[in-house]
């Protein structure tokens, strides 16, 4: 596996998975590892095993959550949206059922947009992102592979 291909081509995919995030959030991590095996394939000519193609495809994973982490966090803290963000996880507490009105609800609510809980919940976003950037990697590997004729 040639490391240069692979880390483009997860850039590339990474970067059109961060854009296809904003349409279909989980599908589109899906599609960005199948994206990166499609791109190293295309620019090396080279089938990867299913093993390599899921790394090549965490790593587009990757590259996604760090584009999304970096604007998530400068649109929080840069611009100031804590509060609007706050009010929506509040809402969407109440439609899931449960007392927003809490007081240990209202606190965990609140330190999820700490400086701490920032890393946390990106640190949680991220290893979901790898597994299914992964899992699309590892499905496109399979998908490109050349069918072998019947009979």
């Amino acid at each position: 596996m040639d490391r240069g291909i692979g880390a483009r081509a997860a850039i590339k995919a990474g970067v059109l998975g961060f854009f296809l995030g904003m349409l279909v959030p989980f599908l589109a991590l899906v599609v960005a590892g199948a994206l990166a095996v499609f791109f190293y394939r295309r620019d090396s000519g080279l089938l990867l095993p299913p093993a390599l193609a899921a790394r090549i495809g965490g790593a587009a994973g990757v590259v996604a959550v760090a584009i999304q982490s970096f604007f998530f966090t400068l649109w929080i803290f840069v611009f100031h949206h804590q509060q609007a963000y706050i009010d929506s996880v509040t809402r969407f507490v109440h439609s899931v059922g449960a007392d927003a009105s809490i007081p240990d609800i209202q606190a965990s609510i609140r330190s999820l947009f700490t400086p701490a809980g920032l890393i946390f919940t990106i640190f949680f976003v991220m290893i979901v992102a790898v597994a299914l950037a992964s899992a699309g990697g590892a499905l496109g590997s399979v998908m490109m592979r050349p069918r072998k004729p019947r009979g």
